[in-house]
């Protein structure tokens, strides 16, 4: 009878976006500096010396994160451009896409941790050419001025904020955050109201 586990059959392919998906929650949660290659491991289930041989080091997991993490974002945007071709409602279209991600917590904070690390060497450049990237995409592909993407973007850049800090918690008990919210989410509010609270569980 064979001694091998359920869990030693997975795929290597499979395995590697398991540990990639339990990376982007941790990371965006912890940070990189929080983060750690062990922390990582038992979030995926899985040892932590395997994670290591197959990235090499925290660091190298982190820009394979945030790859990842950006080509995920653009594939929505891609999507919702593809939807129909209305220009009038296209920055409607793909900015409630990006709303829709709220329910992968990992993606939207990974973007955030990814971008307050500018500074590092490895790191920084990474994040700097992703989020050029979906610039690029949103001038070429969207086909925004360059003034619809600032505000695109900034508009991005609150959403993650709001998500990220944990106010959602003074939603019912704050009109302020509630105001804020609203304003912000407007008629996708119920959805980062669902994604927050499968975050809490």
């Amino acid at each position: 009878m064979s001694s091998m586990k359920p869990r030693d059959r997975i795929p290597a392919a499979e395995r590697r976006e398991q540990i990639l998906d339990a990376a982007a929650q941790v990371f965006g949660e912890l940070g990189y500096g929080g983060a750690t290659t062990d922390t990582i491991a038992r979030a995926a289930g899985i040892s932590q010396p395997y994670v290591v041989r197959l990235f090499g080091s925290k660091e190298n997991l982190i820009v394979e994160v945030i790859e990842r993490t950006c080509d995920r974002v653009m594939a929505t945007f891609r999507e919702a451009i593809a939807l129909e071709d209305d220009p009038e409602t296209l920055p409607r279209r793909i900015g409630g896409a990006y709303i829709g991600l709220v329910s992968d917590r990992g993606i939207l904070l990974t973007l955030m941790q990814a971008f307050g690390a500018g500074h590092d060497p490895k790191i920084g450049p990474v994040a700097r050419i992703g989020l050029m990237r979906i610039y690029d995409q949103l001038r070429e592909e969207a086909g925004f001025s360059a003034e619809q993407t600032r505000e695109f973007l900034a508009q991005g850049m609150l959403i993650n904020t709001l998500i990220g800090s944990g106010l959602s918690a003074q939603l019912d008990t704050d009109a302020r955050v509630a105001e804020l919210f609203e304003c912000t989410f407007q008629d996708k509010l119920p959805l980062v109201r669902a994604g927050m609270s499968l975050a809490a569980r």
